[in-house]
């Protein structure tokens, strides 16, 4: 779970998540959006994906990336656990 705080502690990698929220997207969809190098953004994209929070899939020599929403729920999930919040509490609050 480390792993995945750590890639979120970087704002750049939050809104690429928020970017894929609405879909896949290629790396360079991606890095448009940012005013960083390449290989600062492919320095960024491997953290996300080491973490298991995005998946890549290289589809003729280009590289989509979609969000992988389960492992973000299970880190949520274990924070909770680790705050004493259970999933009941959780929807109660909702």
């Amino acid at each position: 779970m480390s792993d995945v705080f750590d890639a979120l502690s970087h704002p750049i990698r939050r809104q690429v998540l928020e970017l894929l929220k609405s879909g896949g997207k290629t790396a360079g969809e991606l890095a448009d959006h940012f005013p960083v190098s390449k290989p600062t953004m492919s320095g960024h994209f491997a953290k996300l994906k080491a973490a298991g929070l995005i998946l890549g899939e290289n589809r003729a020599g280009t590289i989509t990336y979609t969000l992988n929403m389960s492992t973000l729920q299970e880190a949520v999930m274990g924070f909770m656990g680790r705050m004493g919040v259970s999933r009941e509490d959780a929807k109660e609050g909702e």
